[in-house]
Formats: structure tokens, sequence, C-alpha cells
């Protein structure tokens, strides 16, 4: 009988395996981070900050073939192509699990570094929906609590007078059909998909988003309910619907691919909320918190006792796109995302896991430029829009305190009162790089250093 992998890399014997998860919300760009994060570690020309490629410990490194067999290959060649070709564009974002593997050769340091020789080390980098990785909050809400929250948050947001009206057009608690329960989960879903494209964060369960080969199943055939319908046939059935998600989708999720991921990295676009306004801050917040909760260690965490001893030890929030800003606000846009962090790292003990936030672009489509208007000079960032035209812009002034933010949003204001934030859609530049350079970035390098340059 063959030894396994697994078995053979808890005893030590083979070469060692950092697992990386990669997941963000709401279009934070997944496959782009992916892609160009792979990109610079096979070139290096660009990772200065990465302290394993400045000193030039990195001698290597190269694709391995899928590690696992049952998990679909990141596609990083095609997405690399579509990021660098001759007429460059977003590639298609996140719909399924996937997964690379990345080697690298090391030359050892230290004083006996010489004698123990190279060492190779290996990058398994999982992509994941960031819609599933939502679902880690419905894991300790039973269906009344889920359903009081959705309700909570939901008026406002696109589609829900709709869903609230075939609410009220539900007859009799007391009376269930299989087209009833359809009608609800679909009106219900393409809630969820107008609230998502619109900007909002919290959007679950997630694989209403993103249903695969699951789509029209009874897991997922379920909307939250009012109280008043609780207790019926209907009631009783998507209460029963709901722990049938939970168990058979999410719990199964999260045993099969968190269980060996030691780094976790969510990226969050700070930026298009900010643009949508005070409720969408608010509701990203409430969203990252969950996260960061749900991977506390302790007997009460169901995630701790799924996963047993094994924890994630680096978490590193990446709020995207920072080419949109002339790099004198990134400062501010970081410490935006670290004060909406803040409450959940306060409330969590960790237990020797680190935690992180950064403002980064993981390909950089804008270059910088001051421009006048008036007697002031704005600094503004410049890029070709996805229509092909070139574009000057400035967003907005961030404001130097995060409070002035997130306090309306806290306080559930429909507007920002005294600033108007702008977003812009840029397309991908075209590139001409030198040989050893990957794709032009901005901080991947120190994000890098993060999530593995301890392990270098």
């Amino acid at each position: 009988m063959g030894i396994g992998s697994d078995v053979i890399e808890g005893l030590g014997l083979g070469d060692p395996v950092i697992r990386i998860g990669v997941t963000g919300l709401s279009r934070a760009g997944k496959t782009v981070f992916i892609t160009s994060l792979v990109a610079n570690l096979l070139e290096r020309g660009r990772m200065q900050a990465l302290r394993g490629a400045a000193d030039g410990r990195i001698k290597a490194a190269w694709l391995q073939p899928q590690p696992d067999d049952t998990i679909p290959r990141f596609d990083f060649e095609r997405h690399l192509s579509a990021l660098t070709g001759p007429e460059p564009h977003w590639p298609d974002g996140t719909r399924h699990v996937s997964q690379l593997r990345l080697s690298l050769r090391m030359e050892s340091g230290g004083l006996f570094g010489s004698l123990r020789g190279a060492r190779v080390m290996h990058l398994d980098i999982v992509d994941y929906p960031g819609e599933w990785l939502l679902d880690l909050r419905l894991m300790d809400r039973d269906f009344a609590q889920w359903s009081a929250e959705v309700f909570d948050r939901i008026d406002g947001r696109p589609g829900a007078d709709r869903f609230r009206a075939a609410l009220t057009a539900v007859q009799a608690a007391d009376h269930f059909t299989e087209p009833q329960a359809q009608d609800l989960a679909d009106i219900y879903t393409a809630h969820l998909n107008a609230a998502r494209d619109a900007g909002w964060s919290d959007c679950t369960p997630g694989r209403f988003l993103i249903p695969g080969e699951m789509a029209g199943s009874p897991a997922l055939t379920f909307a939250p309910l009012p109280p008043e319908l609780q207790g019926g046939k209907l009631g009783r059935e998507f209460r029963r619907r709901f722990d049938a998600y939970k168990s058979r989708v999410v719990k199964p999720f999260f045993r099969d691919h968190f269980a060996r991921i030691d780094r976790q990295v969510v990226l969050v676009d700070v930026l298009g909320a900010i643009h949508q306004g005070p409720r969408a801050v608010e509701d990203m917040r409430r969203a990252m918190a969950d996260i960061l909760t749900a991977f506390r260690p302790g007997r009460a965490g169901w995630l701790a006792q799924l996963l047993g001893t094994r924890r994630v030890e680096r978490i590193l929030f990446a709020a995207t796109k920072a080419d949109h800003l002339h790099h004198i606000q990134h400062n501010r846009l970081t410490a935006i995302l670290s004060s909406m962090l803040r409450e959940a790292r306060d409330r969590a003990d960790f237990q020797g896991a680190r935690t992180e936030a950064m403002a980064i672009a993981a390909l950089r489509a804008t270059t910088e430029d001051m421009i006048r208007q008036g007697d002031d000079e704005l600094p503004v960032v410049r890029g070709r829009l996805l229509d092909g035209r070139q574009a000057a812009f400035y967003p907005g002034e961030l404001p130097a305190d995060p409070s002035m933010l997130l306090h309306p949003a806290r306080a559930g204001a429909d507007a920002w009162l005294d600033a108007d934030y702008a977003i812009m859609n840029f397309a991908p530049a075209p590139l001409t790089t030198r040989p050893g350079d990957g794709p032009p970035h901005i901080r991947l390098d120190r994000a890098a250093e993060f999530l593995i340059g301890d392990r270098l």
C-alpha cells in the first residue's frame, strides 16, 4: 500500500507546502490577483519587498501539475494572456473552486545554509468564490435568525420590493407547494444577484448566486420568511431546507477546503462600497467582521471544531484597485480598511494568527498625473476605459479620519453629507515589460511577503 502525499508531508518527509486560500467580496479581482501574483513570482523583477526575491534566495520558480485530481486547475495561462495580450481585457470571474501549484527552489540561509543546499517549497493557491465565504455566517444562525437579519437589511436594495410583494401574496402559512417554493426562491435569488451587482457585500446564501450543478435542488430552493409565515408547512419546509443547505453544502465545502489552508487572502473592493454609499460600507464592515469571527479559534467556533487543531495562520485583507487613486491617498484607503476590521480584531482572540490590512492593485492599469483646476492642482490617475477612450480621473478625496465614513455608515445614513466619491472602470493597459519583469502592480510584493515571507 502506498503512502499518500498528505501523510508524507505530515511526517516531514516531503517538500514543505503552503496552502493559500484566495477569495474576495463582490468583484474584488480574485482572478487578476492570483494571475499577477503567480506571474510575478515566476519572474520576480518587480518583487523587491519580498525579501526572498530581493536577496536572491529564490533561485527558480515553476508551475507543477495540479496536485489534486478532483479540483479543476486554475487556468493561469489563459488568464495571463487576457491581461497581457495585444488586446488586454479582464478575465472572467471565479465560478468554482480551482487550484494551482507553484514551486520555488530556494537557497537555504543561515550559518549552515551552504551545507544544506537548495530546497523546494510548494505554494498551493486555492481560488474560490467570495459568495461562498459569506456562508460562514449561516453556520451559527438558525432559519429564524437568518430571516430576521435579511429583513433587517433588505430595504433599499435592488429587487427587495418585488420579493416583499411576493411574500405578501402568500395566502396561507399552512400551505406548501413546490411551484410556490420555486417562485419565492427565484425572486429572492434575483434580488441577491441585483444587490451583488450594485455593490452590496452580504448576499446569502452564496450558492444561490453561483449554484453550479446544484441549481434547482431543494437545498437551494428556499427563501427567508417573516415570523408570521414560519410556523406553518411553508416555514417548516424552508427551515428544513435551510438546515440541509448548511449541513450538506456549506459544511462539506469548508471541511474539504479550509482544513488544508495555511494562509487566507480576502480581497475587498472598498472603493466600490464607498461609491455606493454609507449603507454599502456598513454592509461590507459587517461581512468582514463575520468572516474574521468565524476564523477565531476556540471551543465555541463551529469552524474550529470542524478543522480540529488546524488553524489559518495569517489572514490578509486587501483593498483592491488602489491604482484608481493617486498614491497620496493610498494610506487613507488602508486606514479605512483597517478601521473596518478593528472591531472584529479586538473582539476575536486569534491566539497567534496574524491579520493585516493593505491597499493593493494586483495589475496596475493607470498612471498618475496632476491637473490644474482653477487655482488648485488635483491628483489624478489616467487610463484606458472599457470602451477604449483615454480618461483622467479624480475620485474625490478620502477623509484622513476613517470615522468620517464609518460613523455615518453605522448610523444608517442614506448618503455622504459633504462628499461624493466616484469610481471609473479602467481596462488593462497594453504592457511593455523588460525580461524578468512580471505585470506591473502596487504592493503585490508586500502582500507576498506577509503571506509567505516567514517561510522563505
